[in-house]
């Protein structure tokens, strides 16, 4: 018997919804947390859903509410998959060139397919800063761009790494995430999607990382292309790491942040001699950051 807990909330608490582990620590049989935005046309209107395979305890309930800004629903699945239930209602992402699905779809001929499961890490293409992204990948590569040593800070699911060695297929990558479990999704989605992982061209290398704090990012450094879609915060703070690790003629997708927070995170990136080439738009803009552009 499987339970569900829904607790409303809005974008921003979606957002740094923590990791069950550090939310559960001494749980034996842990949730999984999946946000959603089930109105587009209601950007601030969010949903905190925690799938549970047994009854949740008063204390598990309190916690979640903790994370949201309402009252709990709780429900019970009976015997049903709720893998398969939290994935149902997502839709296949179509951005640029590449359609981002789970497993309850097929690939969508003609294009660039990833199939990406829903609610075990951040970055399933569902949300308009990874869509961004790839958009904006793919904008680079259609414009003539041509990279070869590519770093994703903050992977998540791994999705951008995997999206640039599709776009540039000879380039070397490394994905890196301040979640070990991050990694290890990575590492799975990886295998499901075709992606070789190792150090040489055309190959994925995955790391736990603390932003550029590693050892393996420093050794790859100078990188002509970095991606991070992460949060406003750790973005500013990280700028001047970003801005010594960028070849001279390189690039930096920055993403996670609000409309409200895109001058701020530009400052602090102009501020390392950097240009601001594309502010992006919407309420989730992508930033594209060069250097001497």
């Amino acid at each position: 018997m499987s339970y569900r807990v829904t607790v409303p909330c809005n974008r921003a608490q979606a957002e740094t919804i923590p990791d069950t582990g550090d939310l559960f620590p001494a749980s034996d049989a842990p949730p999984v947390l999946v946000a959603d935005e089930p109105e587009p046309g209601k950007p601030d209107d969010w949903l905190i859903h925690a799938y549970f395979e047994h009854h949740p305890t008063s204390d598990e309930i309190a916690l979640l509410t903790e994370l949201g800004s309402g009252p709990p629903r709780i429900e019970q699945l009976g015997e049903q998959d709720w893998v398969t239930m939290s994935q149902a209602g997502l839709q296949p992402i179509r951005a640029g060139r590449f359609t981002v699905h789970t497993p309850t779809y097929p690939p969508d001929p003609g294009r660039i397919n990833f199939e990406i499961d829903a609610g075990l890490a951040f970055g399933t293409g569902q949300h308009g800063t990874t869509s961004g992204c790839l958009v904006t990948l793919d904008k680079l590569e259609r414009e003539g761009a041509a990279f070869t040593n590519i770093a994703d800070i903050g992977t998540g699911t791994g999705l951008l790494a995997f999206a640039a060695l599709a776009l540039w297929p000879d380039a070397k990558c490394i994905a890196t995430d301040i979640d070990g479990q991050a990694i290890d999704v990575a590492r799975d989605n990886a295998a499901i999607n075709g992606v070789d992982l190792g150090h040489g061209a055309g190959e994925l290398l995955l790391a736990v990382a603390d932003g550029m704090d590693s050892g393996l990012l420093a050794a790859r450094a100078p990188f002509d292309l970095m991606v991070a879609n992460i949060l406003a915060g750790p973005l500013i703070e990280l700028a001047s790491d970003f801005a010594e690790a960028l070849a001279p003629d390189g690039a930096i997708v920055l993403a996670g942040l609000l409309d409200t927070q895109a001058d701020t995170v530009a400052k602090a990136y102009e501020q390392q001699a950097l240009t601001i080439a594309d502010r992006g738009f919407g309420e989730w803009p992508v930033l594209l950051c060069k250097r001497g552009a």
